[in-house]
């Protein structure tokens, strides 16, 4: 395995445990913690230079990004069973719930809370999903909110969208299975379900529960699992094809990501994985929920030609004792979560220069 190309750069301390992480417009990441907190965090000083509290417990927090310059646009925050849209180009320097744009109540009650919003290629579209196993989307022009009639039988923790498919999304569930949507005919598309892929070692501790996703420019989704295993569906997966020495990327009639012939399971670590992003096409960071964090090449290595994905480095958090988020950013990897004492912790890591 290489020589990991990422030094520790420093360690950012809150009060309450990091929850969620986002990237920004113009150089800005954003923090939402367990005490209704966001945090706005330029990436070069590491300085927090804007913030919303007194909100419920922050789960996700998307951007939509800012058409000025150096702005940091507006953003979307999930907190208990609401979505709030706030302007964060305005001179207050702490905003709270009453400086919300808008709110919008998704839970069914109290008790069913949201847990991660995307937002699409084209920041007209908003999706959410929930602890009822519930999966919808709100067209951010009209506000209209359209749920799923398809849901998960358990928690739903994660849904993304699928690149270049302006009605389609997929979402993952303690259900341990995978619901592609048509979120426009409110239908199934397919469905996969992982409880069907025994683990390599024939024992498991733990349900292939769906904690984590990505979702890869190209079409390439991840799953990160319970059991301390990553599910890669390459079905969907753009194709390219050489046209007089350029490549050209040609999209498929359908979107089959969770095609079971181009699909594999890979045990990554030990424990819960806890959060993954792609940093590229074919380019995955995992990390386990106790901060083993791993980068993976995906691609041919087999005599008959099937994707495979390839550790190429690995790195243990020093600072995160138990990781809820992690996000690649420019020349950074920025890794959230709890430290040992249970407070919230940042910690971030810059590629070495020289590495390309």
């Amino acid at each position: 395995m290489e020589e990991t190309p990422y030094t520790y750069r420093q360690t950012l301390q809150t009060p309450a445990p990091i929850s969620c992480l986002s990237q920004g417009s113009s150089d800005h990441f954003f923090a939402g913690s367990d005490d209704g907190s966001v945090r706005v965090y330029n990436q070069e000083t590491l300085k927090v230079v804007k913030a919303i509290r007194g909100l419920g417990e922050v789960s996700s927090v998307v951007c939509r990004i800012s058409h000025n310059a150096g702005g940091l646009g507006d953003i979307w925050v999930a907190s208990d069973r609401h979505a709030l849209s706030f302007t964060m180009d305005t001179e207050k320097m702490i905003l709270v719930q009453a400086d919300a744009t808008l709110t919008l109540e998704l839970g069914a009650d109290n008790d069913d809370v949201l847990n991660e919003l995307s937002i699409n290629q084209k920041n007209s579209q908003l999706a959410f999903c929930l602890d009822s196993g519930t999966v919808g989307v709100v067209d951010l022009s009209t506000k209209q909110v359209t749920r799923m009639k398809t849901s998960h039988d358990n928690i739903c923790g994660t849904v993304k969208f699928i690149p270049d498919r302006p009605s389609e999304l997929v979402s993952g569930g303690y259900d341990s299975s995978l619901l592609h949507h048509d979120f426009h005919q409110r239908t199934i598309l397919s469905r996969f379900d992982l409880g069907t892929s025994p683990p390599s070692s024939g024992v498991s501790m733990s349900p292939p529960f769906i904690l984590s996703s990505a979702m890869s420019p190209s079409g390439i989704l991840a799953a990160g699992t319970a059991d301390g295993r990553v599910w890669i569906g390459a079905g969907g997966e753009k194709i390219t094809v050489g046209t007089s020495g350029a490549s050209v990327k040609k999209k498929r009639r359908k979107w089959e990501g969770l095609k079971q012939d181009e699909a594999w399971m890979a045990d990554v670590g030990h424990g819960p994985i806890a959060a993954l992003t792609f940093i590229g096409p074919r380019t995955l960071l995992t990390s386990t929920l106790m901060g083993r964090v791993t980068l993976h090449e995906i691609g041919s290595s087999t005599e008959d030609g099937k994707l495979d994905m390839i550790p190429k480095w690995t790195k243990a958090t020093t600072g995160v004792n138990k990781v809820n988020a992690i996000i690649a950013t420019g020349c950074l990897i920025i890794i959230g979560g709890l430290s040992e004492s249970g407070d919230g912790v940042i910690e971030i890591w810059e590629k070495n220069s020289g590495d390309e």
